[in-house]
């Protein structure tokens, strides 16, 4: 893809062969979107729901229009009939599935693949794309996660975590341009979609077609 991926952008130290380059908090949120509409796609859209297992920023593509693209099936799953023979199959893998940081918890105790797994993946992604810190930072220890840490700011003013690349500092040192539409934007929207992606219960998360209809309200918003 023209644009590499979105860990390129993220985390351009990482990437060495690429100059430093941020997106815009409207290219995050097209981004959320586009990889949100993808999965729900692959979820309820399909004759048979598929589990894309791997989602992280790596997996997902950037185009010339920065119209993100998920890639990387390979550890894809159908999910099918329990009484079929395939889905013991394509539902049993040795080992995890997926990428630490990004591996909802049943899967480290042998949890089958499922939609809800996908929605934890991609909660800890809108998380990492909006406060630009990887689940596998090194602050990230003793039992503390990237959801705790951003759970924690959520009523204290999540503004405070959020990527400092999204917007420009004024003479006083604060942020500017956080005005009440980019707020809510950010904290009733995105940032609460991706705490409830990625609760620790898969019972406790929400779909990700609710997410897609969430944050498209939110550009709606934004834009107007």
């Amino acid at each position: 893809m023209p644009n590499g991926s979105l860990e390129s952008w993220l985390h351009p130290s990482a990437c060495t062969n690429r100059p430093f380059r941020s997106l815009s908090l409207i290219q995050r949120l097209n981004v959320a979107i586009d990889v949100a509409t993808a999965l729900d796609y692959l979820h309820n859209h399909g004759p048979t729901p598929i589990v894309h297992c791997d989602l992280k920023p790596s997996n997902v593509l950037l185009d010339e229009e920065i119209t993100a693209h998920v890639g990387d099936f390979g550890l894809a799953r159908f999910l099918v009939q329990p009484d079929s023979m395939s889905s013991l199959l394509t539902g049993s893998t040795a080992g995890l599935r997926g990428s630490i940081g990004y591996i909802p918890p049943e899967y480290g105790m042998g949890g089958q693949a499922s939609v809800e797994g996908d929605a934890y993946s991609y909660g800890i992604l809108v998380l990492e794309m909006f406060t630009g810190i990887s689940p596998t930072d090194e602050r990230f220890r003793d039992g503390l996660s990237l959801h705790m840490h951003v759970e924690m700011a959520f009523s204290d003013g999540v503004t405070e975590i959020i990527d400092h690349k999204l917007f420009p500092v004024n003479d006083g040192g604060e942020n500017a341009n956080v005005t009440e539409d980019v707020h809510d934007c950010l904290v009733i929207s995105v940032i609460r979609c991706g705490l409830l992606c990625s609760k620790l219960s898969l019972k406790e998360r929400i779909g990700i077609e609710e997410v897609v209809k969430e944050l498209n309200s939110a550009r709606v918003k934004l834009l107007r």
